[in-house]
């Protein structure tokens, strides 16, 4: 059975490569059109644009899928597994509940907002490669790592972030009631040191769908790059159950 993951914003599937190794497994590893890669002509990116180009991704995939996610690809993982239940044979997932009091956090909101947020690209486009790497550690992100998705950072990678996320300033109200329709066994991953999340919104979604939850701790936002002994162990006690 193919293991999938799905990586987040500002990456490449170079964030799951300490994960990767801790497993020992050869995955399927997918990067979102913008992030690394040229953006195809008339693709769409927005968060609608984005959850269309994994359910193809998926579709074309020989199943059945373990999905493994993390931020906003974490997103679009929940959007398709909503939409279409089958496709997915389980789920591993960091992001929490979506309902109409979510709420971005206070990066999201700057690079939604106009001005503010090109103003933000623009400091992070002008730095040096190692100057972005040390900006990712200071966030918590594995030193080797962050040289990697700092080499990849580009004018495309920033305009792609920016249309994404202003696609999605209503998130909670246009995607959070089709949670309720996923029905793979599902894995929360909750990092406790995580400052992109809200408190209790993975175990929220726990208790909505059904899931279990794998608590890490002393690990942040990028825990699948500080701490992937322990995340390898949850997702290989998790498979194991099915």
């Amino acid at each position: 059975m193919p293991v999938v993951f799905v990586h987040g914003v500002p990456e490449t599937p170079a964030v799951w490569s300490p994960l990767v190794r801790a497993l020992e497994i050869e995955p399927v590893q997918l990067q979102l059109p913008g992030f690394g890669t040229a953006v195809p002509d008339g693709f769409d990116t927005t968060m609608d644009g984005y959850a269309g180009w994994l359910h193809d991704e998926l579709r074309a995939i020989d199943g059945p899928i373990d999905l493994v996610s993390h931020d906003w690809g974490a997103l679009l993982s929940m959007r398709v597994a909503a939409q279409d239940p089958p496709l997915v044979r389980s789920w591993v997932t960091d992001m929490g509940n979506l309902d109409d009091d979510f709420a971005w956090h206070d990066t999201a909101r700057t690079w939604q907002t106009a001005g503010d947020g090109e103003a933000f690209m623009d400091g992070m486009l002008a730095l040096s490669v190692a100057e972005r790497a040390e900006v990712l550690i200071g966030l918590g992100v594995d030193g080797s790592v962050a040289q990697d998705l700092s080499r990849d950072f580009d004018s495309v990678m920033a305009d792609s972030i920016l249309a994404l996320y202003r696609s999605a300033v209503d998130i909670g109200r246009e995607w959070g009631p089709g949670i309720d329709a996923i029905v793979a066994p599902t894995l929360v991953v909750d990092a406790a040191l995580d400052p992109f999340r809200s408190s209790g919104a993975s175990l929220a979604l726990v208790r909505r769908i059904g899931g279990r939850a794998a608590e890490l701790p002393e690990a942040g936002h990028w825990w699948m790059t500080t701490h992937p002994e322990p995340a390898a162990a949850a997702l290989r006690e998790f498979w194991d159950s099915l």
